[in-house]
């Protein structure tokens, strides 16, 4: 007989002291099964108060929401809201202008291949050890994935390296609305090999082997740096990747005091620049428009070591350009250069500064601008002084001590400038006596300084003055020939419609348009002759506001009589028939021909064209009369009573 087991029964609950805990101990006592559990769950929840009611409702029918908190539940509808937002301007966008492509561009390669042009991307490595990045623009369009520069069976091309001013980096070149109005763009187009420069610490070279970005070390370095190591180092890449012995160096603001500085102190980087174009040139600058922060900041430069730190200057520029709204971050940018330089960007479009300005900032150390200012205060472009923070002493004194000067007028390559009438960084009197003697400046009166980047009509204003430079100097050997076209050119481009007899209407595409001088293309072959129309609309009648002066001193000697001699660079009889054109100061002006027309240049003395004695000839806009083609605006000194006037 088997066993029996006897179960004890659990003891009974305690005694509920409440309706609703003698409801839930029924529930805990007779368990009708699982079918019944769902609907004594919606019993008890219409026990409880209404949100916790409500929230176990949504909890049930919608599973996941019940592993959040309230707060969370905010945070994923916006999320998806997000989403939308985004999907939704991305197709607005293919309908924006081109200003917004050239605002939203995230880099140099984005804003090129916007007006369908391949960039390149290289590391040049700097004796310090900072990595330096390099862009490269060799192909016209079509053209690309063919060799340049690279062996006997690729193309040859003449190299250009261009390089930007202060708290900038390489996109501002190309970040341009109008692709006629980029200069680097019309450069490839000729048949050039375009390369562009960065500065250490800026978007584009923000690395170094020996040290970190975050560190004190790596931010310890100032316009000294850049001469010494960036420019030389920086050609030497691009010739050693191109083959070529020399390239053309054309330097906007502190790019060119840049320049000024490496050519000055590197005898053999003048063997491998043919020509140095310098656009709004910055050597020594007259200091900033508002007296009260020009004057605490040059009396002591080293505060702005309080203000910013020793790292990178104004770094929080590129947060603001994020978080604010274009239009009222480009008139913050107008209203910070109408402060400090006076200048009042006009000749720029509201559409061209919202797609530039976003551009226009990178970074750089604040010792690099404590440099600028150690220049402005001592108005001599020196080096880096080291001593300005230590306690004046009689071992600190200028008696016992001087920085060094950078020696420009050591610099052989031929200097060609480019400034603008209306720019309060360049004091070209001063800059002129700091260079060699065959240095030729032109003025843009009406140009401020961004004006030669992003201007209306930078490419009728500037451009003809870059080609004549380049199509001159074509190597590094620095030749009177070289100078002797360049000086033909020059003036053929100043006096307006290429210096020719004006016989077709004003505004045809004819005659009077001018006729750039063809350029070297691909494998040799020359290119053809492109119209310049826009210089003589852009000229006009003179006028202070549309004019355009050469200063060519010519200081090589004197007429018999002891008066300064200015030498005529064009001779030429008047076309039958013309009267005399009208004569300027009591003296007749000369009648120039077209030089395609056998005009020829006599008197020339080549390099030794002076700026010395400052003894300027300003030509200044063109006008055609009668067929001839007359100047107004000729002052400096004059010639010699021989029947011409100065030209």
């Amino acid at each position: 007989m088997s066993p029996q087991l006897h179960v004890t029964p659990p003891p009974p609950p305690p005694l509920a002291s409440s309706s609703r805990d003698q409801h839930k101990q029924r529930l805990l006592v007779s368990d009708p099964g699982p079918a019944h559990h769902k609907q004594d769950r919606w019993v008890e929840l219409l026990l409880r108060r209404p949100w916790s009611r409500l929230r176990d409702f949504v909890a049930m029918a919608i599973p996941f929401l019940g592993r959040l908190r309230p707060y969370e539940y905010f945070a994923l509808v916006g999320s998806f809201l997000l989403v939308g937002l985004e999907a939704v301007i991305r197709v607005l966008t293919l309908a924006l202008p081109i200003s917004t492509s050239v605002r939203d561009a995230a880099d140099f390669v984005e804003l090129c291949r916007i007006w369908g042009y391949e960039a390149e991307e290289h590391i040049a490595q700097t004796k310090d050890g900072y990595l330096l990045g390099l862009h490269r623009l060799q192909w016209r369009k079509g053209e690309e994935g063919q060799k340049v520069n690279c062996g006997s069976a690729s193309l040859k091309k003449r190299v250009i390296y261009m390089h930007h001013g202060l708290l900038m980096n390489s996109e501002v070149w190309v970040s341009l609305t109008d692709e006629q109005r980029c200069l680097p763009f019309e450069l490839v187009e000729r048949g050039f090999d375009v390369w562009f420069g960065n500065n250490r610490g800026n978007k584009y070279s923000k690395k170094s082997i020996h040290h970190s970005p975050t560190s004190l070390n790596f931010w310890d370095f100032s316009i000294d740096e850049f001469a010494f190591h960036d420019i030389p180092d920086s050609i030497g890449y691009i010739l050693d990747t191109t083959q070529q012995e020399s390239l053309s160096y054309i330097g906007f603001s502190q790019g060119t005091a840049q320049a000024f500085a490496s050519l000055a102190i590197h005898p053999k980087l003048n063997n491998q620049v043919n020509v140095f174009i310098a656009l709004a040139p910055a050597m020594a600058p007259a200091g900033l428009s508002n007296g009260i922060v020009d004057s605490l900041v040059t009396a002591s430069p080293s505060v702005l070591f309080l203000l910013f730190g020793r790292r990178s200057i104004l770094s929080s520029a590129t947060m603001w350009e994020t978080l604010l709204y274009p239009p009222i971050f480009s008139k913050l940018i107008d209203m910070g250069l109408s402060f400090l330089f006076n200048w009042q960007t006009k000749n720029i479009s509201a559409s061209q500064k919202l797609a530039a300005y976003p551009h226009l900032y990178s970074f750089t150390s604040t010792k690099s601008v404590v440099h600028w200012f150690q220049i402005i205060r001592n108005k001599c472009f020196q080096m880096y002084d080291d001593d300005v923070h230590q306690p004046m002493s009689v071992s600190t004194t200028s008696k016992y001590s001087k920085v060094a000067k950078y020696p420009t007028r050591n610099i052989k390559t031929p200097v060609v400038l480019v400034y603008g009438g209306s720019d309060s960084l360049v004091d070209i009197k001063v800059m002129l006596k700091e260079l060699p003697p065959q240095t030729v400046a032109t003025e843009i009166p009406h140009y401020e300084h961004l004006d030669f980047l992003w201007a209306r009509d930078v490419d009728a204003q500037v451009f003809q003055h870059v080609f004549d430079a380049l199509e001159s100097f074509t190597d590094a050997e620095h030749t009177k020939e070289e100078y002797d076209r360049y000086y033909v050119s020059r003036q053929e481009s100043l006096l307006g419609s290429g210096c020719a007899f004006g016989y077709s209407p004003r505004g045809s595409e004819s005659e009077s348009s001018t006729l750039t001088p063809s350029v070297e293309g691909v494998n040799g072959s020359q290119l053809a002759p492109q119209p310049h129309q826009a210089r003589e609309q852009t000229i006009g009648i003179p006028s202070p506001m549309n004019t355009t002066r050469l200063r060519v001193n010519l200081g090589s000697g004197k007429v018999a009589d002891g008066r300064p001699r200015t030498p005529d660079l064009y001779q030429g009889s008047r076309p039958s028939g013309e009267s005399p054109s009208p004569s300027i100061e009591g003296r007749e002006t000369p009648t120039a021909i077209r030089i395609k027309n056998g005009a020829k240049r006599r008197g020339s003395n080549g390099s030794n064209i002076s700026l010395d004695s400052m003894r300027g000839i300003s030509v200044g806009a063109s006008k055609i009369a009668g067929g001839v083609v007359t100047k107004s605006g000729v002052s400096g000194t004059a010639a010699a009573d021989d029947g011409r006037g100065g030209s």
